[in-house]
């Protein structure tokens, strides 16, 4: 069997393949001038003029290797067609190649795996959306060591090669960004976030490099990387003091206040005491509709749990519910009561809270120093502290974790639950007196 590279009037470099009887051509997509072919050296002439020595060689080269492919992939049933595909495969490579081999050939950026572990992993819009301040928080880390590192103005991160020097590295980013926002503001300029970057407390840094964690999971998982820079880089426990909440008297205190002069204020005091009855989480409270409304029962599935533990809660409404219900009845919006922006409410629980005279002294763990201090409850009061008041005092009530969690959502044994179930000094006074 013999190949060889051959041309025609044409500039096109044909391959020849004979083998006994067998003769078979096909043109390849190399080429040159009729006048420069040498069919002894099967390339260029030896002395040719205007042609530089690179292009020679380059066109040379090509010839002996795809006279190589040829020889080697030869087969007995080898026909013309055969010939035509072995060449154009030679040329177009990855039109042959699996999935597979192009995913190796070309893989896939950090922020394009980040993404695809959004896009297939199951994680609840809110999830989804907490990944998302996280992955921009990395690409900004990526710009800022190209900013600032000599010597690395592409770097770039790559899941095959984060350690947990890196991941450090990363940390002391994440807990300084605040500083880097001022003194590089081109960056946050390109990755921008809504308000201004804040310091973030231990808490905060935990949240998000377990988030990290969990998609460094995923890759591992999926078989996209084997690198496990988390096994050598520890996240510790998120550490949380008691749960502020307010008593069923200071609820009723609230609720009572005169904020007639304030009516807009009153519409959202009035919302937060209908959530302080009901217990749901903000993200859930402000997808209700009146269709959630099911002969006196709310009744919702979490999104935190849809898409892996779906289960419906169902909250029998009081009477101070319904009487807040009653007085919004004529409302004609799309969810079930008059909800402004999340971070507007936050403002107006906490004004509300002032003008009712909350201003009982609690104690609260600083998130940047992890140290407690003293503070007003209108300055802790958040929309967290509804779902709080209504789990407090429904556990002081029943002192049944089953049945409070059946009412607040948590899973068995959630160690969020844990925290609400603070016994506090009436219930040790009860205990103290079952001893008489």
């Amino acid at each position: 069997m013999k190949v060889t590279a051959f041309i025609r009037k044409t500039a096109n470099i044909y391959f020849r393949l004979r083998d006994g009887k067998k003769d078979i051509k096909a043109a390849s997509e190399l080429s040159i001038s009729p006048n420069h072919w040498s069919p002894e050296k099967q390339g260029y002439k030896d002395r040719v003029a205007l042609v530089p020595e690179e292009e020679k060689m380059d066109l040379n080269h090509k010839v002996q290797a795809l006279t190589r492919m040829i020889e080697k992939e030869y087969r007995d049933d080898a026909d013309s067609e055969w010939l035509g595909e072995v060449i154009d495969r030679f040329h177009h490579p990855d039109k042959y190649k699996t999935e597979e081999e192009l995913a190796a050939d070309n893989p896939p950026s950090f922020a394009e795996l980040f993404d695809e572990f959004l896009e297939k992993h199951s994680l609840s819009e809110v999830r989804k959306k907490n990944f998302r301040v996280v992955k921009r928080a990395l690409m900004r880390y990526e710009l800022f060591v190209r900013e600032t590192r000599r010597g690395m103005k592409d770097f770039a991160l790559d899941i095959n090669t984060v350690t947990k020097d890196t991941l450090a590295d990363i940390w002391d980013f994440m807990e300084n960004e605040h500083a880097y926002a001022e003194e590089y503001p081109e960056i946050y300029a390109t990755i921008p976030e809504k308000r201004t970057p804040q310091p973030r407390g231990k808490n905060t840094l935990i949240d998000c490099f377990s988030r990290i964690r969990t998609f460094f999971i995923w890759c591992y998982n999926q078989g996209k990387t084997i690198n496990r820079p988390f096994d050598k880089f520890p996240i510790e426990e998120c550490l949380y003091g008691t749960p502020v909440y307010i008593t069923l008297q200071e609820r009723n205190q609230l609720f009572e206040a005169d904020l007639s002069m304030r009516p807009q204020l009153a519409v959202q005091r009035d919302i937060f005491v209908f959530q302080t009855v009901v217990g749901c989480r903000v993200g859930d409270f402000y997808k209700l509709t009146k269709k959630n409304l099911v002969n006196g029962v709310l009744e919702y599935i979490q999104e935190k749990t849809r898409n892996h533990n779906p289960r419906t809660v169902r909250v029998p409404l009081n009477d101070i519910a319904k009487t807040i219900l009653e007085r919004y009845k004529d409302y004609n919006g799309d969810t079930l009561l008059p909800f402004i922006s999340e971070q507007k409410y936050n403002q107006a629980i906490k004004e509300a809270f002032r003008l009712a005279g909350l201003n009982r002294v609690v104690t609260v763990l600083n998130p940047l120093t992890r140290e407690p201090e003293q503070k007003y409850l209108y300055e802790v009061a958040t929309t967290h502290t509804a779902r709080r008041t209504f789990i407090g005092n429904m556990y002081k009530k029943v002192k049944d974790p089953d049945l409070v969690s059946s009412l607040s959502g948590h899973k068995e044994g959630s160690k969020a639950f844990r925290r609400y179930r603070e016994i506090d000094d009436e219930m040790k006074q009860e205990l103290v007196h079952l001893l008489d």
